[in-house]
């Protein structure tokens, strides 16, 4: 017995460096998780929930979102693209709507339908354009009048449920430097997974 004592002390002791050690690797690979992951949060992709009922029926409270952070890095932004941006008056509010008016275009909105004049620098000149928005349905849309023209750094953009969405006709366009991206996948709830989900192009594009 007595000789077996300290073989059981010895691995008392020896356990307590393993259990330092164990820690030590632990920390290391969460620093590198981060390390990893907080470029891809910050420069590639987010996740973004919906709050409210500005985009009903598109995107509906509690819907689970990825933002693709990276495209508009390298193109513009299109007309009819759903988009999340720092709300203007609070840059640490998110926001989701509908570019509806790109820069340097007229916005003409009369009864709630809407209009765009596009800008004289476009190859085609200016041209008239009566929107088509069958996401809008009958019950979410406005008879509201508006008129703006925009600058070049601009987007006039409008929650698909017109009725009960605070948008740029009530806090003027949107600077571009304030669009986050687009989401590009919604992951909740499951009957509702899609890829680029809101995605919709004007039939004469």
């Amino acid at each position: 017995m007595e000789a077996g004592a300290p073989i059981q002390e010895g691995s008392e002791k020896d356990n307590k460096p393993g259990f330092w050690r164990t820690v030590r690797e632990w920390v290391q690979v969460i620093i590198i998780a981060l390390i990893i992951s907080l470029p891809i949060r910050f420069f590639v992709a987010e996740p973004f929930i919906v709050n409210g009922a500005s985009m009903d029926p598109t995107f509906s409270t509690g819907q689970f979102l990825i933002v693709d952070r990276l495209t508009y890095r390298f193109e513009p932004p299109k007309r009819d693209d759903v988009i999340v941006f720092e709300f203007p008056d609070n840059p640490s509010i998110y926001y989701i709507k509908r570019i509806i008016g790109l820069p340097g275009e007229t916005v003409d909105i009369h009864n709630g339908i809407v209009t765009i004049t596009t800008a004289s620098t476009s190859p085609e000149g200016a041209t008239k354009i009566i929107l088509s928005e069958p996401y809008v349905s009958p019950t979410h849309a406005s008879h509201d009048d508006y008129h703006i023209t925009l600058s070049p750094t601009q987007y006039f953009v409008m929650g698909d449920n017109r009725a009960q969405s605070s948008d740029s006709r009530a806090w003027g366009p949107l600077p571009a430097d304030l669009i986050v991206g687009r989401p590009v996948v919604r992951l909740f709830p499951l009957d509702k997974i899609s890829i680029l989900p809101g995605a919709y192009t004007q039939p004469n594009k």
